[in-house]
């Protein structure tokens, strides 16, 4: 008999994810403060009992990538590995010019950068006047470098615009890339990109020199010559083939390098929207294999743009989600308080781990009716998984240990280990550290 996908929250708590039978979402909200155990009793499971769905599983531990490819290409599962941290030990690259297909992509993948600073969301004091003209600038070199460049990468774009200067010209400006727009401007002079090149060169020195220190420092801080080569490596992700045949994508991040989240961000703002085309593209508007993410430490990264618009349609196009959060205060500083309350609304699985956070320990006193101090000094290893639809359920996390899938995978893992240390030690194990500074790290 084939297995079927799980949703393990916690012991005696296993559900089905066939949300046409249980009419619930499989969007998973998991609350609790480090080290409460929730990859162990939550993630793993997750990699341990799924049978049919496509995975992107963002993780900050690589080590779970190496556990757990095995087992998952022994189950028919494509694995591939995306590496923000250590670019090098990628074997899958992301270009975002790799899912532009039309002038509104160019538009959505130059605004995805230019407003990738999680500062500039949400804030209502800016000008965004400077943005607009920075998005119309890289919009023109986006299109420019496309058209004559068959295969041109992102990396290619930055390129580009890493040869851009820029000086006063009297009544108007003069850059060091007026021969090559001049050249396209001969061949196409109505074409999407010289539109957007004329908007940006008929500024005055002085406002088109703001706009590009703004996209240039953006630029700066995203880019690194390691994120670059990720955008040319030959093998990249493909959302067509994970909403086509059972994938898991690994996504590896840092917890505390913050200059990955916005390169990260612009991925995931691109796998919803190339993930939401394909299902409209279906018969009935649903990917023809699910696709579930799994976000360790959702809420330490940078903010995804439109999320809380996002996971409000997840369900309809097959799409869901398991947020791993230590609070919901945590939540609502890098969302915004409402938006955060509508992420929390559009999961009808909660698991509340514990914690020392007052508020979210209100909150959860309030939904399931018992005394504060009672949520508050909760004992280790017990938890609360709210249903929507059920009454509240205390239970003790999952134990994993007691898991015969997981012992074998540990146990082959734990051997593999053992066996590369045995071979470094009889080679004499080069010391690790950190490589030289090239000549060309930061560009």
């Amino acid at each position: 008999m084939a297995k079927s996908d799980e949703m393990i929250l916690g012991e005696n708590c296993v559900y089905s994810m066939d949300s046409r039978r249980t009419g619930l979402n499989n969007n998973v909200i998991v609350c609790g403060t480090s080290g409460c155990g929730k990859t162990m009793s939550i993630s793993e499971p997750k990699l341990l009992h799924t049978f049919d769905t496509s995975l992107i599983v963002t993780v900050t531990k690589n080590r779970l990538v190496q556990k757990y490819r095995g087992a998952l290409a022994q189950l028919g599962y494509e694995v591939m590995d995306l590496n923000f941290v250590s670019p090098d030990r990628s074997d899958t690259g992301y270009d975002p010019l790799r899912n532009v297909r039309n002038y509104q992509d160019v538009r959505f993948c130059a605004r995805s950068i230019v407003m990738g600073n999680s500062r500039k969301e949400g804030n209502t004091t800016a000008d965004p006047y400077w943005d607009e003209i920075a998005i119309s600038l890289l919009c023109a070199i986006i299109a420019k470098t496309m058209m004559t460049d068959r295969n041109a990468t992102l990396a290619d774009v930055l390129d580009a615009f890493d040869r851009l200067s820029i000086k006063d010209d009297g009544s108007s400006i003069k850059t060091t890339l007026d021969e090559e727009f001049a050249a396209l401007e001969k061949r196409n002079p109505t074409c999407y990109a010289i539109k957007c090149w004329k908007s940006f060169r008929q500024l005055p020195y002085r406002t088109a020199g703001c706009a590009f220190s703004t996209l240039s420092t953006t630029i700066d801080s995203i880019f690194t010559s390691e994120v670059r080569k990720l955008m040319r490596k030959k093998k990249q992700v493909d959302f067509a083939r994970l909403a086509s045949r059972k994938a898991v994508l690994f996504v590896t991040t840092s917890p505390v390098n913050p200059s990955l989240n916005s390169f990260i961000n612009m991925f995931y703002s691109s796998a919803f929207k190339e993930l939401f085309e394909i299902a409209e593209k279906a018969p009935d508007g649903r990917l023809p294999v699910p696709v579930h993410l799994l976000c360790d430490d959702f809420a330490t990264g940078g903010r995804i743009p439109n999320f809380p618009e996002y996971i409000s349609i997840f369900r309809e196009k097959g799409v869901s989600v398991t947020l791993m959060i230590q609070s919901e205060s945590q939540l609502a500083a890098m969302y915004g308080p409402e938006s955060a309350t509508t992420i929390i609304n559009n999961c009808d699985s909660y698991v509340y781990m514990g914690g020392m956070d007052l508020q979210t320990a209100k909150n959860i006193s309030q939904k399931t009716n018992r005394p504060l101090d009672e949520i508050l000094y909760m004992p280790i290893g017990q938890e609360i998984v709210l249903r929507r639809g059920e009454r509240p359920r205390i239970t003790r996390r999952y134990d994993i240990l007691r898991d015969k899938q997981y012992r074998e995978v540990t146990g082959e893992y734990e051997k593999a280990l053992a066996e590369e240390a045995k071979r470094g030690r009889l080679t004499g194990g080069a010391r690790g550290g950190a490589p030289p500074l090239s000549a060309d790290d930061g560009k």
